[in-house]
């Protein structure tokens, strides 16, 4: 039996990130906070600081691609952030298909009676549980 384990979800943008929590016990994920970028530039401090007091076992960011399944321009700096949460923080980063993620949270916010509000944690929860669902029955790590 795999242990329980907290996952930290990125929906990567070039002026606000996402963030959402989940943990493997019930595949469940609560969107946390957005990040600010500036210039396409992560404020890596709050990043790390997310890092801190979650402790996560496993990173995730959506991987934004078209309806076909081909890349976007924005694929490739998804790439880069990939890259970078592995080197600053030694964590094993997944990907998980975003595709309409962000339009499920709009769908959401708008069934909540909160539209306008800030989507991009929503959309980090949508990715979460897209890698859960994308992952039942095997380990956090699969």
């Amino acid at each position: 039996m795999t242990r329980p384990a907290t996952i930290l979800a990125f929906d990567y943008g070039r002026k606000r990130i996402g963030v959402a929590v989940g943990q493997t016990v019930t595949a469940t994920a609560t969107p946390l906070t957005s990040v600010p970028a500036r210039q396409s530039l992560p404020h890596w401090e709050l990043i790390s600081e997310l890092v801190r007091t979650w402790e996560p076992d496993v990173l995730v960011v959506g991987l934004p691609l078209n309806m076909d399944g081909t890349e976007q321009a924005s694929t490739q700096d998804v790439r880069w952030f990939k890259r970078e949460l592995e080197q600053r923080f030694a964590l094993p980063v997944f990907t998980a298909d975003e595709r309409l993620s962000t339009r499920e949270a709009r769908e959401r916010l708008i069934a909540w009676g909160a539209r306008g509000m800030d989507d991009d944690q929503l959309a980090a929860q949508v990715i979460l549980e897209t890698w859960f669902s994308d992952r039942k029955g095997l380990s956090c790590a699969g």
